[in-house]
């Protein structure tokens, strides 16, 4: 599968933005979708994941209440919904998948990943 991530940008702290995962080649319904976001000179870090067999979502602690994960099958694409962005949200976000049965919190265990999208929150 093929992945595409967009909606990145600037925002001032306690905004919103919506990033898109648009998938080609195969159905993003299938996979685990996964976001992961990554720092300059830190690792890259889970943000959170859609479970492809049940929608079941998963969240990281310092995300979690702040922001969602959304999949939409007829245009192929999931979401990840962010509100109350805090300065410490500013990373290059990543959209990635895997077919195992359950979603992962590590890089590596990810088949699949997309070109990244800077969001940027300032204070």
């Amino acid at each position: 599968v093929q992945l595409q991530a967009s909606g990145g940008g600037l925002v001032q702290a306690g905004g919103s933005l919506r990033l898109s995962c648009a998938a080609s080649g195969r159905t993003i319904s299938s996979y685990n979708t996964h976001w992961f976001r990554q720092a300059p000179g830190k690792e890259r870090e889970f943000v959170g994941a859609i479970r492809w067999r049940d929608d079941r979502t998963y969240y990281a602690n310092s995300v979690k209440g702040r922001f969602t994960i959304s999949r939409d099958n007829a245009k192929n694409t999931v979401y990840l919904q962010m509100n109350s962005l805090k300065p410490e949200d500013t990373a290059v976000y990543y959209c990635g998948t895997n077919q195992k049965v359950q979603v992962t919190t590590t890089p590596g265990d990810v088949d699949s990943w997309g070109k990244g999208t800077q969001v940027t929150v300032s204070s």
